[in-house]
């Protein structure tokens, strides 16, 4: 006599009620296995129960599994811009910390829209990530509110955001205005006295913080911040805005400022392209020291920010109960691209 198939040998996905019946205990039991209950199985039905889902194939709903558990196995990490180095090194950190406990990394792009912000973050609500990391730098005018992520943490999962607390939610600061103060003294210590600076709408804090921090450096001891071209953090918004200060006129000597690499080498482009030379004419620096900073000819001054580190210690944020902040060491790394300026 041949015993029954099994819903899995009809060709369609085992249930857990395949799960259990083939192990022989009771569906409460099995759900209390594989699907990460806090309750305690005698070690002889888990036995049973795991190697049932074994030969049958079972795979856990993650669903049941977040609402047993209270939070599910997974990372929420929200980025303004997945093309975007800055946010692909911070993304590479965080998953080395996942990787590390065994946790899954799940990326949304909220394209620095608030609204977009929102709806995401409460989107999420409902499939109970034990971490919710906000990594896009945040504006005047807030997306997810204090309300939201209090409503967020209320269902078991931790917010960490970067750079602003906005409902006591633990936070990863890069010192933005200090790493680019550091910058403007050292420019101003090669000779520079004149500079342009390529940043971000009014009201972006990241964009603000290095503006600010640069223009206190680079004015300290007598350089001038001549004007600033507002646009965003791509690279075309950076060759469109140093296009429009070559269009109203770049004397040489001056120092190009852009507020993260990207743009910086966005800009780069532009000065090709208007037929002037990078260097002794118009010098570029940057911010951030992604890879393609070294790639491109000169290679770029910029400040080294440790971005794999800050999505690492985002991380930790998010699951160590005791965790603290760690400083980040941010250096200002001179290249070919600010040669310097003869007294």
């Amino acid at each position: 006599m041949t015993s029954q198939p099994t819903r899995a040998g009809l060709g369609s996905a085992p249930t857990l009620q395949d799960v259990a019946r083939e192990a022989g205990v009771s569906l409460a039991t099995a759900s209390r296995v594989l699907n990460g209950s806090t309750r305690k199985v005698a070690g002889s039905f888990r036995e049973r129960v795991e190697g049932a889902a074994e030969k049958l194939g079972y795979t856990a709903n993650a669903s049941a599994q977040a609402t047993a558990r209270g939070t599910s196995a997974v990372i929420a990490l929200l980025v303004a811009d997945i093309a975007d180095p800055y946010f692909g090194l911070i993304a590479s950190g965080v998953a080395r910390g996942a990787d590390e406990r065994g946790l899954i990394v799940t990326i949304a792009v909220t394209e620095r829209d608030p609204s977009r912000e929102r709806e995401i973050v409460r989107t999420l609500r409902g499939q109970r990530p034990r971490g919710l990391i906000l990594a896009a730098s945040r504006g005047g005018e807030e997306g997810a509110t204090a309300e939201d992520l209090r409503a967020f943490e209320a269902l078991g999962g931790r917010v960490v955001t970067f750079g602003s607390n906005i409902a006591g939610e633990r936070t990863v600061r890069i010192d933005n205005a200090h790493g680019a103060r550091m910058l403007g003294e050292r420019m101003a210590a090669l000779g520079y006295r004149s500079a342009i600076a390529l940043a971000a709408a009014e009201g972006v804090l990241t964009s603000d913080d290095r503006v600010a921090g640069f223009t206190a450096g680079f004015t300290a001891t007598g350089g001038v911040v001549e004007r600033i071209e507002r646009g965003d953090f791509q690279r075309e918004s950076g060759y469109e805005s140093m296009a429009r200060a070559l269009r109203a006129g770049v004397a040489p000597g001056t120092l190009i400022f852009g507020i993260s690499d990207v743009i910086a080498i966005g800009a780069m482009s532009a000065v090709r392209d208007a037929g002037r030379e990078i260097g002794e004419d118009i010098a570029v620096c940057g911010f951030d020291d992604v890879p393609s900073s070294v790639d491109v000819t000169p290679r770029l001054t910029t400040v080294r920010v440790p971005l794999s580190d800050v999505g690492y210690q985002a991380f930790r944020a998010t699951v160590d109960d005791d965790w603290s902040a760690e400083p980040l060491l941010l250096q200002v790394i001179v290249r070919e691209s600010t040669p310097g300026r003869v007294a």
